[in-house]
């Protein structure tokens, strides 16, 4: 899958085109590093369902441009299991607190 992002001003969306050059916007919920994994990941949702009770969150490891940004390039798919369970429970901790804020 491919990315590239919308304008440099607004590094909040990025665009993602399958293998058939279909595009889908896409909101980046957030993004971290993980230094047991030397990788940067990012979680991202469609943003036609920003307004939904329900989403769905999809996470890929990235490589960040020089200002840590996910700029341009490839997201990797997280295919190791343990690598996985690392992401969901940084995913879980992020909706477990944003549930508290409420």
């Amino acid at each position: 899958m491919s990315e590239k992002s919308g304008s440099n001003k607004d590094l909040d969306e990025v665009i993602l085109s399958d293998d058939k050059g279909n595009q889908e916007t896409y909101k980046i919920l957030f993004t971290f590093e993980s230094d047991d994994y030397g990788k940067s990941y990012v979680f991202l949702y469609p943003k036609n369902d920003e307004d939904s009770d329900e989403i769905e969150v999809q996470a890929f490891s990235f490589t960040p441009d020089e200002n840590g940004d996910v700029d341009a390039g490839e997201l990797n798919p997280i295919e190791d299991a343990e690598e996985w369970d690392m992401v969901q429970e940084v995913l879980n901790t992020f909706t477990n607190d944003d549930e508290q804020d409420i």
